[in-house]
């Protein structure tokens, strides 16, 4: 993918030098959609960021000023135009704008650069930094699933569901929150 600049970050694809920051953010995953992404070692980390350097629906999201990465996002694209959209942040960075102004770069690329008509995230029930982030995006809600899906068990081993929202957003709606 082709970088991407916004006011204090750059968008770009992985590199070796991720690996440490993945692993800060993926050892300890705040939400349970991401339990089975977690590493705990640096080397788990090398093999994690040489996959994903290769894989461009993978976006690093670093610091403008030093490059160091804070986060990603990323989409599962169905076809025909059509994105599933995800993000992982690093919790030391919370509230501070970062994942709004990736986000909204993000939504810009895959809206112009890669075609798509209609954008979804889903969000489990519990995670209000997400819900909030996908309506600061101009993410509508869509839908509510109860006992959506399970990432987690409870003690005696069965699943443990999580109740989840779904957010979307078309191009058009999108289009019509530019500034003009």
């Amino acid at each position: 993918m082709q970088k991407i600049e916004t006011h204090r970050l750059i968008l770009r694809n992985f590199c070796e030098a991720d690996s440490q920051g993945l692993l800060e953010y993926s050892a300890n995953p705040r939400v349970n959609c991401f339990l089975d992404d977690r590493i705990s070692t640096l080397e788990e980390a090398v093999l994690r960021v040489q996959k994903r350097s290769k894989d461009d629906s993978y976006i690093a999201v670093c610091l403008k000023d030093s490059d160091d990465i804070i986060g990603e996002l990323f989409y599962f694209k169905e076809e025909p135009d059509t994105y599933s959209i995800c993000w992982n942040f690093n919790a030391q960075i919370e509230g501070m704008g970062y994942a709004s102004e990736s986000a909204k770069a993000f939504l810009k690329y895959l809206f112009m650069q890669k075609g798509a008509r209609r954008l979804y995230a889903y969000v489990e029930d519990d995670n209000y930094r997400s819900q909030k982030l996908c309506e600061r995006l101009g993410m509508r809600k869509e839908g509510y699933f109860l006992e959506f899906i399970s990432f987690t068990k409870y003690e005696d081993g069965t699943p443990k569901y999580e109740n989840t929202f779904q957010y979307a957003l078309l191009k058009k709606e999108w289009l019509k929150q530019q500034p003009s």
